[in-house]
């Protein structure tokens, strides 16, 4: 994993932390990337299915609309592609604009000498700063969380920052406690927080990435504005590269692989009696799928209102929309596999035990 690291930290040059004018030029790229998705595209969708409340529609099986309509009495493999090019076309903004940012951000961070600190929650709590107003599914952080890691911060920041963009945006939040009971909302609560602050951590510890001061400084340091404005873009150039050619074909192959695993799922599959079986098959499909922002406290919803028992409601809250099997593949490709695989387990086992304490109480 320290080869992958150095290889990633190489692929981009550090610029001196006295290049002030690259830092604001970097600045003001990721503001305006920032500034025209939340305001254009995000928030006012988010704030759109927040009003809406329990009248949002889902119209796809993972996504809140389809370009293609899906009926099961097509063919499976028409079904499977359907629901793939479904999903690209929910995902083309966020996605968008996570390689955008992702890009910008490293561009950013690039300039600042010191990304992390020596107290693991401390980084956590960095992370979550940094992803709760990002307003990006599971999915669509994944590139940013590429770019966050290959910029020197630590593995507890970028799991965090990619755990609470999904999951701890104020708007999302809100509509979790409007639409569920205390005791639900709450459950989601404890399993996120439990995954930034305990698994987040703990898979940083596990982590051998090398010492951030390994990063040998290589930009250039502007000292005009033009020569600011023309480094800047460079670097943003090559950072969009790094992240896109490894992101951009994981995401077709994400998009691909949740089509045939949702298509695969009977319809009525979670109407039937709670068993203990049913609860981690739940939890593992919910962990794998990749869905858009906020499609897990919908599809709950959805589930909750119409007749779903309440444990499989609590499993499907807690592991739908935290990670995914595309989160899986970026991190893995990114951080390692063994990380990768211990944030799929840690989000499978806290929604299993959700579901369980759901079933017993």
């Amino acid at each position: 994993m320290s080869t992958q690291t150095a290889a990633l930290d190489s692929q981009v040059g550090i610029i001196e932390p006295t290049a002030w004018r690259n830092r604001t030029v970097a600045i003001v790229l990721a503001l305006a990337i920032c500034g025209f998705f939340w305001i254009d595209s995000r928030y006012p969708s988010l704030l759109k299915k927040y009003r809406a409340g329990s009248h949002v529609k889902v119209v796809g099986v993972i996504t809140f609309d389809a370009v293609y309509p899906v009926d099961r009495t097509m063919p499976f493999p028409t079904r499977v592609w359907r629901t793939t090019v479904n999903w690209l076309h929910a995902n083309e903004i966020g996605m968008t604009f996570g390689f955008f940012f992702a890009a910008a951000a490293l561009t950013f961070l690039a300039t600042i000498p010191r990304r992390r600190t020596g107290n693991a929650y401390l980084n956590s709590l960095i992370g979550v700063a940094a992803g709760m107003p990002l307003g990006v599914c599971s999915n669509c952080v994944a590139p940013i969380g590429r770019a966050l890691y290959a910029s020197g911060m630590s593995t507890e920041s970028v799991l965090a920052a990619m755990f609470s963009s999904p999951t701890l945006n104020v708007v999302v939040l809100a509509m979790v406690f409007t639409l569920f009971p205390l005791a639900v909302a709450a459950a989601k609560m404890i399993t996120v927080l439990l995954m930034v602050f305990v698994v987040g951590p703990f898979l940083g510890k596990q982590s051998d990435r090398i010492a951030e001061t390994a990063c040998v400084p290589s930009g250039p340091v502007s000292t005009t504005w033009r020569e600011a404005l023309v480094s800047t873009a460079k670097m943003f150039a090559t950072s969009f590269w790094k992240v896109f050619k490894v992101a951009a074909p994981l995401m077709v192959i994400a998009a691909l692989l949740g089509a045939v695993v949702i298509e695969l799922v009977p319809p009525n599959a979670l109407h039937v009696a709670v068993t203990l079986l049913g609860i981690v098959l739940v939890a593992l499909i919910g962990t794998f799928l990749p869905v858009p922002m906020a499609f897990d406290v919908v599809l709950a919803y959805v589930a909750m209102s119409g007749g779903v028992p309440l444990p499989y409601v609590v499993v499907l809250l807690c592991t739908l929309g935290i990670y995914s099997v595309y989160s899986f593949s970026v991190v893995g490709k990114t951080i390692c596999w063994r990380v990768a695989a211990g944030a799929f387990a840690g989000v499978v086992v806290l929604g299993v035990l959700a579901g369980i304490v759901t079933m017993l109480s």
